[in-house]
């Protein structure tokens, strides 16, 4: 199997992919720009422009993720008025109201998240407007989702990346998983911990954790994101031991400015 990734958006998370991948007999090549396919001795062959390696690839099947497009073009929308973007997404206002009075639009069809915890929360977001007088609106929701792969991932808020981008002074904590004390009882070492935080205000900006119920673990950081409390509130916290999350306390009480 080879798998292939362009311009990843967290250098970090790619390399701790490649390590971990490469040691399940997976061949990883970082930083493709260019990718063509032709009949091969086993089917298919595959041309790659890589800065690591061009060596052709051969193989029987290719698995390509290119995205989503939404299955809106049949719906008739053009008959209700109902604006679209270039892509076929439903526009939609901040509290996803369309382009037509009385309609709404909510999942994956109006861009705003295609996961199920977003298409849920889009439901509470118009139902709270709608019946509650609850003024709630898409902007006020955290990013955040999981992949559920072993190891598993959770993220929440900005990526490094994003932080770097803004110009904003920044902190940074990392933690690798070897030094988890779960994780080493489950033998489950692979991963890591990042939590990026404002230097000013002392918000969490976002996290990582890649690793043992880092899915899980993640929701502690977003829940006092949500809250806009400073992340002292759980580096000083006395978490259970021993669990993943006992680290996170750690993790905060070694942040260094982000170069």
């Amino acid at each position: 199997m080879w798998v292939d990734y362009k311009k990843a958006p967290n250098l970090m998370i790619a390399e701790m992919w490649k390590e971990i991948l490469e040691g399940e007999g997976v061949t990883v090549r970082l930083g493709a720009e260019c990718i063509g396919f032709v009949k091969g001795p086993m089917g298919v062959r595959m041309n790659i422009d890589c800065e690591e390696d061009a060596t052709p690839l051969d193989g029987s099947h290719v698995l390509l993720a290119v995205g989503r497009v939404p299955n809106t073009h049949d719906l008739g929308l053009e008959h209700a008025g109902i604006e679209t973007d270039q892509r076929g997404f439903i526009r939609v206002d901040d509290q996803l109201r369309t382009s037509t009075d009385g309609i709404w639009a909510l999942g994956e069809v109006n861009a705003r998240g295609a996961f199920t915890h977003t298409a849920y929360n889009d439901f509470e977001i118009v139902a709270a407007n709608l019946l509650d007088g609850d003024v709630r609106r898409v902007s006020d929701r955290i990013p955040c989702y999981g992949l559920f792969i072993d190891p598993p991932l959770g993220r929440v808020g900005l990526t490094e990346r994003e932080v770097r981008e803004s110009g904003r002074k920044a902190l940074i904590g990392t933690r690798s998983m070897t030094r988890v004390g779960r994780a080493r009882e489950f033998g489950e070492t692979r991963g890591f911990m990042k939590v990026l935080v404002d230097a000013e205000t002392r918000e969490i900006l976002g996290a990582s954790i890649l690793g043992l119920n880092g899915d899980e673990v993640v929701h502690s950081l977003l829940d006092m994101m949500y809250a806009k409390q400073p992340y002292t509130t759980i580096s000083r916290a006395v978490h259970i031991h021993p669990t993943v999350t006992e680290l996170v306390p750690t993790v905060l009480q070694g942040l260094e400015p982000l170069a």
